[in-house]
């Protein structure tokens, strides 16, 4: 056998169950690199950054933060926000400030129905559905373009302009992204979000490109939906779905309401991906944390390992991603679920069973 691969990930547990989750994904890692026989191993480094840090240093992360991420193959992170600090601070001075500095232009969130996870829809009792929402991350609606002025008016005279930015070459490399992503799974096909009814410049510009990139793929169905069309397809048609592109606020809003009609939001994984690879991608579970459970041990760690079998599979270890993905579903379909999911499976349980079951 060949030398051991050595992957060397850089840690942020940041706030909340964020730290409980990303020790289990962690766990969940390393089992799997135990069972490769040498195959890889994971070298760690944790950083300390996010609210606590803020309230320490009056920064979510250090002045060199993103020089010192640089040199890592990827960043495993867990969540940020606490109510001590406004989440428009934690949300720019941490994980944003990661995705922009990075171009991370690429955020993927699938939406998984588990075994044994009762879900909202009907249709998911007998109607098989999968399908992943690929978010644009770099710019559109959180771009960051706009400002706050005119407060010495007085009460009440403040104005604020948030501006959304949408630019050809950013709207054609996740379009396009999305249909390459479309020919390597069983349902090759794209719907595209759009707002241009309302939005006449930015969504026009992205219809356009969609339509123009979609020609390119004529082995791909593609077809496209206006946001609020698409949430409620997301209720009534979901077996129509395969893979879903978006901007990045439309694509933040319908993965949220994916993964809660999936049966929770504790399932969602993420990948923010930078496709160069140019810089390190950021692999984490799309929900916040949850300052009401903090601590109690029952976070659900289901995203958090979820993110790490995305780590895994970017990394190039698709098999190893698999078997973490079928070990999440024979414990979920065994009865192992969390108090979010209705059950009484503790964090540490969870992990533990989900571990157990990586060779079942």
């Amino acid at each position: 056998m060949g030398s051991t691969r050595t992957i060397r990930v850089a840690v942020i547990p940041g706030d909340g169950v964020g730290e409980e989750v990303a020790a289990a994904g962690r766990d969940v890692l390393e089992a799997s690199a135990a069972a490769s026989h040498g195959k890889f191993a994971f070298e760690w480094e944790e950083f300390p950054w996010g609210c606590q840090y803020y309230t320490d240093t009056g920064r979510m992360m250090a002045e060199d933060g993103l020089q010192q991420l640089r040199g890592f193959e990827a960043v495993y992170f867990g969540a940020v926000g606490w109510k001590s600090v406004p989440d428009h601070i934690s949300l720019w001075g941490l994980r944003l400030a990661i995705c922009q500095g990075f171009d991370q232009w690429v955020n993927i969130r699938p939406v998984r129905f588990l075994p044994g996870v009762t879900s909202p829809l009907r249709k998911a009792d007998d109607t098989p559905l999968d399908w992943i929402v690929v978010r644009e991350n770099s710019e559109g609606e959180y771009s960051g373009f706009g400002g706050r002025n005119l407060s010495a008016r007085g009460d009440g005279q403040e104005v604020a302009v948030q501006s959304a930015l949408f630019t050809e070459f950013g709207c054609e490399r996740i379009i396009r992204f999305a249909f390459e992503l479309a020919r390597t799974r069983d349902r090759p096909k794209v719907t595209g979000v759009t707002k241009s009814n309302a939005q006449q410049f930015g969504m026009v510009l992205w219809d356009e490109v969609f339509d123009r990139v979609r020609r390119d793929y004529p082995d791909v169905d593609a077809d496209s939906c206006l946001v609020d069309a698409m949430a409620a397809r997301f209720v009534l048609q979901p077996e129509s779905l395969s893979v879903v592109v978006a901007s990045n606020l439309h694509g933040d809003v319908l993965s949220d309401l994916g993964s809660a009609l999936a049966g929770s939001l504790g399932l969602a994984a993420s990948a923010n991906l930078n496709p160069e690879r140019t810089a390190p991608s950021m692999f984490e579970p799309v929900h916040g944390s949850a300052p009401d459970i903090a601590g109690r041990g029952i976070a659900n760690p289901i995203g958090a390992i979820g993110s790490g079998a995305l780590m895994l599979r970017h990394l190039g270890l698709p098999d190893e991603a698999a078997r973490i993905d079928r070990a999440i579903e024979t414990t979920t379909a065994a009865g192992n679920l969390p108090p979010d999911l209705g059950g009484r499976t503790g964090t540490k349980d969870l992990t533990a069973a989900i571990i157990d079951n990586l060779d079942a």
